[in-house]
């Protein structure tokens, strides 16, 4: 039996589309969820392009193949040019899986990037090297003629970059309050 409910949403859906498109699936019943699984399969495929443009960019800029995290890491190493700990480069980039963090740290020190500084008892913290602040400072080089002159032609990139940046700041926090919501009522 369909509820009064469930035929206004759906009708909602149906309204919502345009032409012969039908928008509907087990992720999207109603016209709330078909925009939320618009804006996640955006996100989705934005990640795999940023990581793409990453590891391409550090490519051109060194000659190395890194994943995108791996590029992000070197970044975030070298962001105001002082050193970090394995549990401040999880924090900063929102990450909690520290055998990936360190496995791509070790992939950095072997590729001259990144070197570890401190012993476990009193800390370890990594900084770039020099070679590492030479391929960084390539990497914004190439950054700033392939990409930011492609962004420089949008409407407004700055204001409309961060009211971007803000909404998925927000995301960021409602899907993390998810997770721990759906981590707490798990079945065993």
């Amino acid at each position: 039996m369909v509820k009064k409910g469930d035929r206004a949403r759906e009708s909602a859906v149906a309204s919502d589309d345009a032409g012969d498109v039908d928008r509907r699936w087990h992720l999207a019943g109603d016209p709330l969820e078909v925009r939320l699984t618009e804006l996640e399969y955006a996100l989705m495929r934005s990640f795999e392009s940023f990581g793409r443009w990453q590891a391409e960019c550090l490519a051109l800029s060194a000659g190395i193949q890194a994943s995108g995290p791996e590029n992000a890491l070197l970044h975030v190493v070298r962001m105001k040019d002082r050193p970090k700990s394995v549990k401040e480069l999880a924090r900063l980039t929102n990450r909690e899986d520290i055998p990936n963090i360190q496995y791509g740290l070790r992939k950095l020190m072997k590729a001259g990037l990144v070197e570890r500084e401190g012993a476990s008892r009193t800390g370890v913290v990594y900084s770039v090297t020099e070679k590492g602040r030479e391929v960084t400072d390539r990497y914004a080089r190439a950054r700033r003629e392939l990409l930011v002159a492609l962004v420089a032609r949008l409407d407004d990139p700055e204001r409309g970059f961060g009211e971007a940046a803000q909404v998925l700041d927000l995301l960021s926090g409602l899907y993390d309050r998810a997770a721990l919501t759906a981590a707490t009522h798990r079945r065993e």
